[in-house]
């Protein structure tokens, strides 16, 4: 498999060493989180284009596969919430994102659509749920010029797991008894009416990924399940669905100063990308 732990390693390593950390009020280190993913882009193909935000930033989006015809997508945020070091928040997305980008264009398999792998500026406060988060921009212009898109993938913290029990909490004392109670699992969130997308995408992950991968298709206005990059695609009625290792209801460094690299399990973590790379391309 072409997925290379030692590689997600190094993207969290470089996202979380800059100083002061990648947020709107550093603008500094948030151009050099951007500069960082482009050139890792450019490494790849000549197909790297940029997607105007404000204040200066992009999107920035790498394509592979047929030109015309139905997209796949899939991002991943780069900036962070206030000074925090976003490790699992959401330098191991962005790392993952990187890492499914270069096994793609390494192998070069024959794909049936184009696939778009996109970073994502303003996912975090301010702009959380505004017209202005990159995925939000990014989601009506595609929209607007009529793109196809077959499946949009948010990955959205995927590298903190533990073996404690009783470590997994719930929004619900009743989601006990339909999931584990360790958080050593990953899972496929979907909305309500798009099951069908949600459990294909965990069927695909689980046929490659050694990890436990389970799935939600739940109401959007349950407390968790919009709250990333995806949520502008439900809102533009395209399939999309995230990857996310339940966030708060896991990880006790959510939004902390403790979100370190340290704190993340890599070997879960590239079973995860492992997963979603069989999904890009077989979905």
């Amino acid at each position: 498999m072409p997925v290379q732990r030692n590689r997600l390693y190094q993207h969290v390593a470089y996202l979380t060493s800059l100083q002061p950390a990648r947020s709107i009020g550093h603008p500094a280190s948030l151009h050099q989180a951007a500069d960082y993913i482009e050139a890792e882009f450019r490494a790849l193909s000549e197909r790297v284009s940029k997607q105007p935000l404000h204040q200066g930033f992009d999107n920035l989006i790498l394509s592979y596969g047929p030109e015309d015809g139905p997209r796949v997508i899939v991002g991943a945020h780069y900036d962070v919430c206030d000074n925090t070091p976003g490790a699992d928040d959401n330098a191991s997305a962005v790392a993952g994102l990187l890492e499914l980008a270069r096994a793609v264009h390494e192998e070069k398999p024959q794909v049936r659509h184009r696939i778009d792998f996109v970073a994502f500026n303003f996912e975090e406060p301010p702009y959380f749920a505004t017209d202005k988060m990159g995925s939000s921009i990014h989601a009506k212009a595609i929209k607007k010029e009529g793109v196809e898109v077959k499946l949009m993938i948010c990955l959205e913290m995927i590298g903190y797991f533990t073996d404690e029990p009783n470590s997994q909490r719930f929004q619900y004392e009743a989601m006990k008894h339909l999931y584990p109670t360790t958080g050593n699992f990953i899972v496929v969130v979907g909305r309500a009416g798009q099951e069908q997308t949600v459990q294909r995408v965990q069927q695909l992950m689980k046929e490659k990924a050694n990890v436990d991968v389970q799935s939600i298709a739940a109401p959007a206005e349950l407390p968790g399940v919009s709250l990333s990059d995806h949520r502008n695609y439900w809102a533009q009625g395209y399939q999309a669905v995230m990857i996310n290792d339940t966030s708060f209801l896991r990880n006790p460094h959510y939004h902390q100063s403790t979100d370190t690299i340290d704190t993340l399990d890599f070997a879960r973590m590239e079973e995860v990308v492992k997963g979603v790379y069989h999904a890009l391309l077989n979905f």
